[in-house]
């Protein structure tokens, strides 16, 4: 990342690096996101949870490659740790697209309702942009500068669901990441094209708070026997500290039974 583009992510709250994704891996990319949600059919996205007019793919670690290689990208890393710092883990990596002519927005939120505490930061998005963000199919907006306010929008907003003075939609071409501080106020918007829009996300958080999801116990063994010393250490898998605190949200959150 150039000086300008962590001078940005730091005062706004996000920075987006066009053309991160090669041609290859944004064509790798679509084509196993394509093959799982045929696969998963009604279940897909059920690690996690249901959102209207949207289909959502979870745990996706556990189901190629291709993940692992995007969310151990060098410059992603550099970005996470703009954000969190050196002490960061991958909490999840999810898929989301948004239905055609759906009419939902949604409401500007913090992901995990997390605000930055005394250690400061300790959340951060990646948007793997796999079709254009535009004004009209779904992109994500959010309130720069938001992410310093130190308060969630509900405790702000009358309806944070409304739109916002200051909001901004981050629109980018195919093959884009945007690094987001997810403290910052933001939410996906209605797709109101006659073509579903796509995006991969890759959270992280630091590594004294919970993973969204739980890797652990998620990945199977078969997959976890092969990660690299690099990979787990990402992942927490041989940290008891993570097992404490995300086995613990997994369970109240109806993930893990």
């Amino acid at each position: 990342m150039t000086a300008a583009q962590r001078n940005e992510l730091d005062q706004n709250g996000y920075v987006v690096l066009p053309s991160f994704m090669t041609p290859s891996v944004l064509a790798a990319l679509r084509q196993r996101i394509a093959e799982l949600f045929a696969a998963e059919g009604d279940q897909a996205g059920s690690e996690f949870k249901p959102e209207p007019q949207t289909r959502r793919l979870a745990n996706c670690l556990d189901k190629g490659d291709i993940f692992f290689e995007c969310m151990s990208h060098p410059e992603l890393l550099e970005g996470i740790g703009a954000v969190i710092g050196p002490d960061y883990k991958l909490s999840s990596v999810n898929v989301r697209s948004v239905d055609p002519l759906s009419d939902l927005s949604q409401p500007l939120h913090c992901d995990m309702g997390a605000l930055p505490d005394e250690r400061g930061n300790w959340v951060c998005n990646s948007i793997w942009i796999l079709d254009d963000f535009t004004h009209e199919n779904g992109a994500t907006r959010c309130v720069p500068g938001t992410h310093r306010y130190g308060r969630l929008p509900q405790e702000v907003l009358a309806d944070p669901a409304a739109s916002h003075p200051d909001e901004v939609l981050v629109t980018a071409p195919a093959g884009s990441l945007v690094i987001m501080n997810s403290h910052l106020w933001h939410g996906g918007t209605a797709n109101r094209t006659p073509r579903p829009r796509c995006a991969m996300h890759g959270f992280f958080c630091r590594r004294d708070k919970p993973q969204q999801q739980y890797q652990k116990r998620l990945l199977r063994p078969e997959v976890q026997a092969v990660l690299t010393p690099e990979q787990r250490w990402l992942l927490a898998i041989d940290d008891p500290l993570n097992d404490q605190l995300s086995a613990d949200v997994a369970v109240r959150s109806g993930f893990l039974r």
